[in-house]
Protein backbone atom coordinates (compact mmCIF):
# COMPACT_ATOMS: atom_id res chain seq x y z
CA UNK A 1 0.00 0.00 0.00
CA UNK A 2 1.31 3.00 -0.80
CA UNK A 3 2.21 5.21 2.53
CA UNK A 4 2.32 9.02 1.06
CA UNK A 5 -0.04 11.14 3.14
CA UNK A 6 -2.28 12.01 0.00
CA UNK A 7 -2.83 7.94 -0.44
CA UNK A 8 -3.02 7.43 3.41
CA UNK A 9 -5.26 10.36 3.64
CA UNK A 10 -7.80 9.99 0.61
CA UNK A 11 -8.06 6.01 1.32
CA UNK A 12 -8.87 6.83 5.31
CA UNK A 13 -11.52 8.61 4.63
CA UNK A 14 -12.97 6.47 2.12
CA UNK A 15 -13.06 3.78 4.25
CA UNK A 16 -14.81 5.54 6.57
CA UNK A 17 -17.41 7.30 4.49
CA UNK A 18 -18.18 3.82 2.95
CA UNK A 19 -18.46 2.22 5.86
CA UNK A 20 -20.56 4.98 7.49
CA UNK A 21 -23.13 5.39 4.35
CA UNK A 22 -23.11 1.31 4.31
CA UNK A 23 -24.89 2.05 7.92
CA UNK A 24 -26.94 4.71 7.24
CA UNK A 25 -28.17 4.00 3.69
CA UNK A 26 -30.15 1.30 5.78
CA UNK A 27 -32.05 4.12 7.19
CA UNK A 28 -32.88 5.76 3.98
CA UNK A 29 -29.91 8.90 3.81
CA UNK A 30 -27.95 9.28 0.68
CA UNK A 31 -24.70 10.93 0.20
CA UNK A 32 -23.98 14.52 1.79
CA UNK A 33 -27.20 13.67 4.32
CA UNK A 34 -25.09 12.72 7.26
CA UNK A 35 -22.77 15.61 7.25
CA UNK A 36 -25.67 18.20 6.91
CA UNK A 37 -27.95 16.49 9.41
CA UNK A 38 -24.79 16.53 11.75
CA UNK A 39 -23.76 20.12 11.58
CA UNK A 40 -27.58 21.00 11.97
CA UNK A 41 -27.17 19.41 14.95
CA UNK A 42 -24.83 21.76 16.58
CA UNK A 43 -26.27 24.45 14.25
CA UNK A 44 -29.84 24.23 13.56
CA UNK A 45 -31.11 27.09 12.78
CA UNK A 46 -28.42 27.90 10.26
CA UNK A 47 -28.29 30.23 6.84
CA UNK A 48 -27.28 28.04 3.50
CA UNK A 49 -24.00 29.89 3.61
CA UNK A 50 -22.73 28.87 6.86
CA UNK A 51 -24.02 25.23 5.79
CA UNK A 52 -22.27 24.83 2.98
CA UNK A 53 -18.66 25.99 4.45
CA UNK A 54 -19.33 23.90 8.04
CA UNK A 55 -19.92 20.97 5.96
CA UNK A 56 -17.30 21.60 2.80
CA UNK A 57 -19.94 21.17 0.50
CA UNK A 58 -20.29 23.27 -2.81
CA UNK A 59 -23.05 26.03 -1.83
CA UNK A 60 -24.88 24.59 -5.33
CA UNK A 61 -24.51 21.75 -4.61
CA UNK A 62 -26.23 22.09 -0.89
CA UNK A 63 -29.19 23.69 -2.41
CA UNK A 64 -29.87 20.67 -4.07
CA UNK A 65 -29.45 18.38 -1.37
CA UNK A 66 -31.46 21.01 1.19
CA UNK A 67 -34.29 20.59 -1.60
CA UNK A 68 -34.51 16.34 -1.29
CA UNK A 69 -34.02 16.68 2.81
CA UNK A 70 -36.73 19.27 2.85
CA UNK A 71 -38.90 16.60 0.51
CA UNK A 72 -38.38 13.96 3.00
CA UNK A 73 -39.23 16.06 6.10
CA UNK A 74 -36.10 16.16 7.42
CA UNK A 75 -35.66 19.78 7.27
CA UNK A 76 -37.82 22.82 6.37
CA UNK A 77 -36.44 26.49 5.49
CA UNK A 78 -37.49 30.29 7.11
CA UNK A 79 -37.33 33.60 6.90
CA UNK A 80 -36.53 35.22 10.18
CA UNK A 81 -37.84 38.83 11.06
CA UNK A 82 -39.33 38.80 7.69
CA UNK A 83 -36.36 38.56 5.51
CA UNK A 84 -37.05 36.79 2.78
CA UNK A 85 -33.54 36.64 1.27
CA UNK A 86 -32.18 34.31 3.56
CA UNK A 87 -34.00 31.32 4.56
CA UNK A 88 -32.65 29.74 7.60
CA UNK A 89 -32.46 25.65 7.92
CA UNK A 90 -34.25 23.68 10.71
CA UNK A 91 -34.24 20.15 11.84
CA UNK A 92 -37.81 18.67 12.04
CA UNK A 93 -38.74 15.88 14.73
CA UNK A 94 -38.11 13.59 11.59
CA UNK A 95 -34.62 15.46 11.15
CA UNK A 96 -33.95 15.07 14.63
CA UNK A 97 -34.26 11.50 15.34
CA UNK A 98 -32.15 11.10 11.88
CA UNK A 99 -29.67 13.46 13.57
CA UNK A 100 -29.19 11.20 16.71
CA UNK A 101 -28.53 7.84 14.50
CA UNK A 102 -26.10 9.92 12.45
CA UNK A 103 -24.34 11.02 15.64
CA UNK A 104 -24.61 7.48 17.41
CA UNK A 105 -23.15 5.96 13.81
CA UNK A 106 -20.09 8.45 13.80
CA UNK A 107 -19.29 8.00 17.41
CA UNK A 108 -19.60 4.11 17.01
CA UNK A 109 -16.96 4.53 14.20
CA UNK A 110 -14.71 7.05 15.65
CA UNK A 111 -14.22 4.53 18.59
CA UNK A 112 -13.72 1.49 16.24
CA UNK A 113 -11.34 3.68 14.23
CA UNK A 114 -9.47 4.92 17.50
CA UNK A 115 -9.39 1.84 19.97
CA UNK A 116 -6.13 0.73 18.78
CA UNK A 117 -4.51 3.73 19.29
CA UNK A 118 -2.59 5.03 22.38
CA UNK A 119 -4.18 8.28 23.95
CA UNK A 120 -0.93 10.31 23.08
CA UNK A 121 -1.57 9.03 19.38
CA UNK A 122 -5.06 9.97 19.45
CA UNK A 123 -4.60 13.46 20.56
CA UNK A 124 -1.60 13.69 17.89
CA UNK A 125 -3.95 12.66 14.76
CA UNK A 126 -6.86 14.84 16.28
CA UNK A 127 -4.18 17.50 16.22
CA UNK A 128 -2.52 17.01 13.28
CA UNK A 129 -5.74 16.53 11.05
CA UNK A 130 -7.10 19.93 12.67
CA UNK A 131 -3.91 21.20 11.36
CA UNK A 132 -4.43 19.53 8.02
CA UNK A 133 -7.95 21.22 7.94
CA UNK A 134 -6.84 24.91 9.05
CA UNK A 135 -4.20 24.97 6.40
CA UNK A 136 -6.05 24.30 3.51
CA UNK A 137 -9.94 26.26 4.60
CA UNK A 138 -10.34 28.97 2.47
CA UNK A 139 -12.90 30.48 5.22
CA UNK A 140 -11.02 29.31 8.60
CA UNK A 141 -13.93 30.53 10.69
CA UNK A 142 -16.36 27.59 9.22
CA UNK A 143 -14.73 25.14 10.89
CA UNK A 144 -15.88 25.95 13.92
Amino acid sequence: MDQSFHYLLMAAQGMFQRTVMGELSKAGLTAGQPKVLDYLGLHDGSIQKHIAAGCQIDPATLTGLLGRMEEKGLIERRSQDGDRRSLYVYLTAEGWEKQKLVRSVLTRMETQVLDGLAQEHRDALTEGLLQVCLSLAEDKEALQ
